[in-house]
């Protein structure tokens, strides 16, 4: 059942992938739709982790079939890693390190700003809470 729930939320977030990745394709030689989606996939996990955290009681099956397999599928560390390497091939260094700074750096930026959306608040360790 886990592994059909995995596949179910992963069939769905490649086809959102794939979609929202051929709307915003430009031709310039920025992979702008991986750029995107990794980020929109950044700041949705942060937030969906945070927000089962803040839960006593939640199903396994609801992380697995929307973390692992929605945000799993839909984010593509693959794709960032041969787009890098493709700029890198075409001689685009400059790009080539401003998507792999942008992909890192706002990827964490995003990641925690969901964490913060959702209202994650870490607990205290040893005094009242």
């Amino acid at each position: 059942m886990n592994l059909l729930l995995v596949m179910i939320g992963g069939f769905f977030g490649s086809i959102s992938r794939y979609t929202l990745g051929e709307w915003l394709y430009m031709e310039n030689g920025f992979p702008i739709g991986t750029l995107s989606v990794n980020l929109i996939g950044c700041l949705f996990l942060g937030w969906f982790t945070a927000f089962i955290m803040k839960r006593k009681k939640i199903r396994l099956e609801i992380p697995l079939l929307i973390g692992t397999g929605f945000t799993g599928s839909f984010t593509t560390f693959s794709t960032f890693s041969v787009e890098t390497v493709q700029l890198i091939e075409q001689q685009m260094m400059l790009t080539a390190i401003t998507y792999i700074l942008i992909s890192v750096f706002a990827g964490i930026g995003f990641a925690y700003t969901g964490y913060k959306i959702a209202g994650y608040k870490k607990k205290k360790v040893g005094g009242p809470q």
